[in-house]
């Protein structure tokens, strides 16, 4: 496999199952593939976070007010890797329940990754509804 097939498999494997549980109320598996070392940054669809202490507020917070997640799809749109560092720029199509209401929606994602003692690690998010 080249270094772009290995990435996009984490991409679909690791990521999305991150993805999935954090929309199902459990961040433990989002948070372990961003990274410790700053900087880290979300401009997120619903709020933003700039460093560790943000982050993992911003985490909690997610996990408080997702559950019930019946679906997640990415639909990547670009991917690339140069060297230890790779982004990804997607469609993310959720549908879970936020604070008990059942919902299904969809957010433009673009991700920065950096590879980490050997493992991918995201640096940055940017969400955003797409325009009507």
């Amino acid at each position: 496999m080249t270094e772009h097939e290995d990435f996009i498999t984490w991409v679909n494997t690791v990521l999305l199952d991150a993805e999935v549980a954090v929309h199902n109320g459990d961040a433990s598996l989002r948070r372990a593939i961003w990274s410790r070392n700053d900087p880290v940054t979300v401009l997120g669809a619903w709020r933003n976070a700039n460093g560790q202490t943000e982050l993992d507020q911003l985490f909690a917070h997610l996990a408080d007010n997702f559950s019930d997640c019946t679906s997640y799809q990415f639909e990547l749109m670009a991917a690339e890797v140069v060297g230890d560092v790779a982004y990804t720029a997607g469609f993310e199509h959720t549908a879970a329940s936020v604070d008990g209401v059942p919902r299904a929606y969809s957010v433009r994602a673009t991700q920065i990754y950096r590879r980490e003692h050997g493992q991918w690690k995201v640096a940055h998010r940017h969400g955003s509804a797409p325009p009507d």
